[in-house]
């Protein structure tokens, strides 16, 4: 007897996905709960919860029309949001350089007309960790 291993919820949430972008259309939650099992191998048990997940994520739209909901996501909007989300993370990448580069000219400015004594290059080859110092080489 072969038993079939089910799918981890983000396997799900990439199938689910993937109906909203190969489809490009909109659904109601009874067409997903019919066109998952059959087409991903989504238990329709499970395509409700999955697909709340997305709509939390910001991943699928969620819009309530009279007594029903309706359920899309197209891949241009998936484009977008990543694109917008490199934005800010190269932008954040940018600010920390320059913070560092600020940072070691003021440690640069700071060397200038100081001496240090033996205790003081010793001390960077001890690390303290946790409680317990290792010595580096």
């Amino acid at each position: 007897m072969s038993k079939k291993k089910g799918l981890s919820a983000e396997e799900k949430r990439a199938r689910m996905m993937e109906i909203f972008f190969e489809t490009k259309d909109v659904f109601q939650l009874k067409d997903m709960e019919k066109i998952a099992p059959k087409e991903k191998g989504i238990t329709a048990m499970s395509v409700k919860e999955v697909l709340q997940s997305l709509v939390d994520d910001g991943m699928v739209d969620c819009e309530r029309i009279g007594t029903s909901n309706y359920y899309w996501a197209f891949p241009s909007k998936a484009l977008h949001s990543r694109k917008r989300k490199l934005e800010v993370l190269e932008s954040q990448l940018s600010e920390g350089n320059q913070k560092h580069t600020n940072l070691q000219k003021s440690i640069e400015k700071a060397k200038i007309g100081r001496h240090e004594t033996v205790k003081q290059i010793k001390w960077p080859k001890k690390l303290l960790t946790d409680g317990l110092i290792i010595y580096l080489q």
